[in-house]
């Protein structure tokens, strides 16, 4: 089993390769096919973090995804932000999170703190 770091785009491109001929053939945890998968995985993983970093979404976009995923309303992140146009607010960028507010949003919705401290893209206060 030979397996070369991933340096290159060629590199990168021949790897994705090769996971996709093992992953057709579903191979075990253990065997030398599921291992060569594993590694391979790991690899193109480190070059993928390197060359195509995705950020955090900002706060409001990762609030309304979450919202989307969950099928929620405004009204359900009341306990969370405040009555309704404090709500609006946060969703229309007029007002940006508070502290409480992030960690309420953290701890009920699961949304990554990191995103939530993050900045909010064009907020008019």
């Amino acid at each position: 089993m030979e397996i070369r770091p991933v340096h290159s785009e060629a590199d990168y491109k021949a790897a994705l390769k090769e996971i996709s001929r093992l992953m057709e053939s579903d191979p075990e945890l253990g065997t030398p096919d599921g291992d060569r998968l594993d590694v391979l995985a790991t690899l193109v993983q480190a070059y993928e973090a390197r060359h195509y970093p995705i950020d955090q979404p900002d706060p409001v976009e990762a609030i309304k995804f979450r919202m989307e995923q969950g099928g929620l309303a405004p009204k359900d992140l009341e306990p969370m932000i405040g009555k309704r146009n404090r709500v609006y607010e946060v969703l229309n960028r007029k007002r940006s999170l508070t502290l409480p507010m992030i960690w309420k949003l953290h701890k009920e919705l699961g949304i990554p703190a990191e995103s939530l401290i993050r900045p909010s893209v064009h907020v008019v206060e």
